[in-house]
This record gives C-alpha cells, sequence and structure tokens, in this order.
C-alpha cells in the first residue's frame, strides 16, 4: 500500500483526560496505557514532531524504523501503520491522520548533522537529540543517548531522489492537522517539537503543538 491514508478522528477533546501544549524546542515524556490514544495537533501548521516509542516494561525494545519500513514497505507512515519494537512487537497505531505521510527514515536532528549539513557555526543550534537527552535526565527512566534510535518525524516528509540523496521539502500539514496513536502495550513516549531553523520542514518558523489523550 503507498497511497496517503487520511482518517479523521470520532474523539471529543471534552472527553480528554488530558491536555498539554508543548512549545517549540522543548520536549515531552509520557507513559501510555494499553489502549489509551495520543492525538498531536499541529496547532499553526508545517511543525515537525520528533518523536520515540518505548515499551515501558522493557525499554531496550525501543521503536525500530527499519522494522517498522520493512513491514510497511514504504518509508513513510499513514493511518493504519502500525510502528514497531526491535523485537518486533507493536507498540503504537496510527489510528487517525489529516496529513497522511509522517516520515520514517530521516531520523532527527543533532549538532553534529548540522555543523555537517549548514557549517560549523551553526554547532550552538539547539537540536532534537539535545532535546531528547534533556528529556532523558529529567525523567528517571534510565535512558541515556545510548537509547536513542532513529526516530519518526510527524508531519514531516523528505523525500528520496532517484539517486538516493536527501531532499528537504517545505512543511506538509495546515493550521489543525493531527495524528492520533493509540498504545498496543504499556509504551513509553519520548517526543521533541523540532525547533530546526536551517532547513524548510518547519517553514523556518518553529511552533507550539496541542496533546490530547483519551483512555479509548
Amino acid at each position: 500500500m503507498n497511497a496517503l491514508n487520511k482518517v479523521e478522528s470520532l474523539r471529543k477533546v471534552e472527553d480528554a483526560i488530558y491536555s498539554k501544549v508543548i512549545l517549540s524546542g522543548e520536549g515531552w515524556t509520557y507513559e501510555l496505557e494499553p489502549g489509551q490514544v495520543l492525538r498531536i495537533i499541529d496547532l499553526e501548521g508545517n511543525q515537525a514532531v520528533d518523536a520515540l516509542f518505548y515499551d515501558a516494561d522493557n525499554t531496550e525494545d525501543h521503536f525500530s524504523a527499519v522494522a517498522t519500513m520493512e513491514e510497511e514497505g514504504r518509508i513513510y507512515a499513514t493511518t493504519g501503520s502500525t510502528l514497531l519494537a526491535e523485537s518486533g512487537k507493536g507498540l503504537v497505531t496510527i489510528v487517525a491522520d489529516t496529513v497522511g505521510y509522517h516520515d520514517l527514515w530521516f531520523g532527527y536532528c543533532s549538532a553534529q548533522s548540522n555543523t555537517v549539513r549548514y557549517g560549523h557555526d551553526k554547532l550552538h543550534n539547539q537540536s532534537c537529540r539535545d532535546t531528547y537527552l534533556l528529556q532523558m535526565a529529567q525523567n528517571n527512566y534510565g535512558l541515556t543517548k545510548r537509547d536513542l534510535p532513529p526516530n519518526i518525524n510527524f508531519f514531516t516528509k523528505v523525500p528520496l531522489t532517484p539517486e538516493g540523496g536527501i531532499t528537504f521539502v517545505d512543511g506538509i500539514s495546515p493550521p489543525g492537522s493531527y495524528v492520533e496513536v493509540q498504545a498496543q502495550c504499556r509504551t513509553l513516549v519520548l517526543m521533541s517539537i523540532c525547533s530546526q531553523l536551517l532547513n524548510p520542514c518547519n517553514d523556518y518558523n518553529p511552533t507550539p503543538v496541542q496533546l490530547y489523550i483519551w483512555d479509548r
């Protein structure tokens, strides 16, 4: 299946058990119980959201972009996609999605990748790797930089060229776009609201996102 699969949610905001706005450049860590649904809303549009998922009962078994792409047969996730762990265990499934395309292969930005792509004077720019490491330090799950696999980039499209190169394109999510994932097990979520200013993934204007959680 290679089609974009856009599906709107029937869940009502007033029924949510959790609500939070996260500013760009900030992170978020949370444990989802089996069956709980997390909605991520791109409030102003064209905002990349980097996310990692771990089996909360065995955090060594974390999201695997490779296993997920192999199962999906493509480089992006959409409604119906299950994000797999290294073991092949399903962590979360996308159950609603008004964008239909979420990058699985590019990973997160870092100080090192920023200097390689944009120059050594960009070393100081905040990156998603920095945000992940700060979240790991602030939350007591025993995670370290060794527990940082490549992530999923919600609301982001990074096409491959015919030669296998990287192409950055403008954001693909209009204001108010959202994606919902449903936990398949006790799932630890680690998220970075990307602050990237050096490529068009955020339309050079990082903005906040809204999170909601429902029990079902």
